[in-house]
């Protein structure tokens, strides 16, 4: 958290932002405070080397196994050791998913380094998690555009993809490839609920119910915090409870 790069996040949070290691235990404290049971943390693996590498995220999991659910990340620049520690994540790890972030690598998910993650995470039966919308560090914004996950969808109808961070200030393309692929999901990690924008909460209340995930990204956001006005989208029970939990089961097969 201390890369320059997150420079920005900073502003946004006031100086937020933790400056040390964060013990499990305070992870746990947050999830308590916001009524969380289960949550996916990620590692993070950049160009220059993993700001979280995946033995860090199965250390963590290790301490609180029934609350913390590991996420893996893969360097893509190496084709066939990624697709190897793919298949070390998910079988040895017992990570649900694998996670890429297109503004760390400044590539958008259509470059063909990342078509072999793809593939690998299609063999192992994970969803492959991803960034949409601007990036908020300061990195370039265009990988983030949620339409190059359009092509990626068509050309691996069978992998699950869910495009974190909303797609803003995309989301109505965001919404357009969810509701056109039918293994295309959106979660709302990064944002308040006061801060979705109103084509997502309408897809969320109608025909995208089942294709919007919470996320709160912290430590940036706490859980508590970005829930805190919940009850003024007007979901109904259904789709508030598939949104809060129902559809990260079914994808993630928690």
């Amino acid at each position: 958290m201390r890369d320059p790069i997150f420079d920005s996040l900073r502003r946004w949070t006031r100086g937020g932002l933790p400056e040390t290691e964060l013990p499990v235990a305070a992870t746990i404290a947050a999830m308590d405070a916001g009524g969380i049971s289960r949550s996916l943390i990620c590692a993070w693996e950049a160009p220059r080397g993993p700001l979280i590498s995946n033995d860090e995220v199965a250390g963590f999991v290790a301490q609180a196994p029934d609350r913390l659910v590991g996420v893996g990340s893969v360097n893509i620049s190496k084709p066939m050791a990624a697709m190897r520690e793919v298949r070390r994540c998910v079988e040895e790890l017992g990570f649900r998913a694998i996670r890429v972030q297109p503004w760390l690598w400044e590539l958008p998910p259509t470059d063909r380094r990342f078509y072999p993650v793809y593939a690998a995470c299609c063999e192992a039966g994970v969803p492959f998690c991803t960034q949409i919308g601007h990036a908020g560090p300061l990195m370039p914004s265009e990988p983030g555009r949620p339409i190059y996950l359009d092509q990626v969808a068509i050309d691996f109808p069978e992998l699950t993809i869910v495009g974190g961070h909303i797609g803003y200030p995309w989301t109505d393309e965001a919404v357009a490839v969810a509701t056109k692929h039918e293994n295309v999901y959106i979660d709302t990690s990064a944002y308040t609920v006061q801060r979705y924008p109103a084509a997502l909460v309408e897809y969320m209340k109608g025909h995208g119910r089942k294709k919007v995930l919470f996320g709160s990204n912290y430590p940036m956001i706490a859980p508590a915090k970005a829930l805190e006005g919940l009850g003024d989208l007007g979901l109904d029970a259904e789709a508030k409870a598939l949104f809060l939990g129902g559809n990260a089961s079914r994808v993630y097969r928690l």
